[in-house]
């Protein structure tokens, strides 16, 4: 959810900054885009297709999660060049380092997992078990490897939407962002990225 505002806002902002200077957007070739496409199918079916949800076993997930990080990680090390990539390529690294180190699965501080049970609901979490069906494991402070890479901020409950986030999400948030900022730019700054 990070993600997809920061690319929304980039979106935006870009053709703004574009159009009030009175150029066109600029388009960048990134390297090896189809390693994203790769990277997410696993991950849909895993997390986001309810049919498949509760089909793949738990034992699935950790290699689905670091697989995918992997390949993230290369599309972004081949595009570092690319405005705002090295920013992404952190953060992509620092998810990839605290799911690698808690069991393939970013650890989740009990009290975010409260927040995420509406009043009334029967859904039980248990310390160290997989929450739900989602890419998190309940694992406190104490117990969590790289406990501040974890997914330990929370957007203000004031928006009525829990949505736990990692300082890896923001990260590629913001090179996300950066990236489509600078697609305003005048088009003699952007050109093919090489490696």
């Amino acid at each position: 959810m990070v993600l997809l505002i920061a690319v929304a806002l980039g979106v935006i902002c870009g053709y703004l900054r574009a159009k009030l200077r009175g150029n066109d957007i600029q388009t960048l070739k990134l390297k090896m885009v189809g390693l994203v496409f790769i990277a997410y199918i696993p991950q849909f079916f895993a997390f986001s297709y309810n049919p498949t949800q509760r089909q793949i076993p738990n034992s699935w997930i950790p290699f689905i999660l670091v697989g995918s990080q992997i390949l993230l990680l290369i599309f972004a090390w081949f595009n570092r060049r690319a405005p705002g990539f090295p920013l992404l390529g952190l953060g992509l690294l620092s998810n990839f380092l605290v799911i690698s180190l808690n069991g393939g699965f970013m650890p989740l501080p009990p009290s975010h997992a409260e927040k995420f049970i509406p009043p009334g609901s029967d859904m039980v979490w248990r310390i160290g078990e997989r929450f739900g069906v989602g890419k998190d494991i309940v694992l406190p402070r104490s117990a969590t490897n790289l406990w501040f890479l974890g997914d330990i901020f929370m957007l203000p409950e004031w928006l009525n939407y829990p949505l736990a986030f990692s300082v890896g999400d923001i990260l590629i948030a913001l090179g996300a962002f950066w990236f489509l900022w600078e697609l305003g730019r005048p088009q003699t700054i952007i050109k093919e990225v090489s490696p």
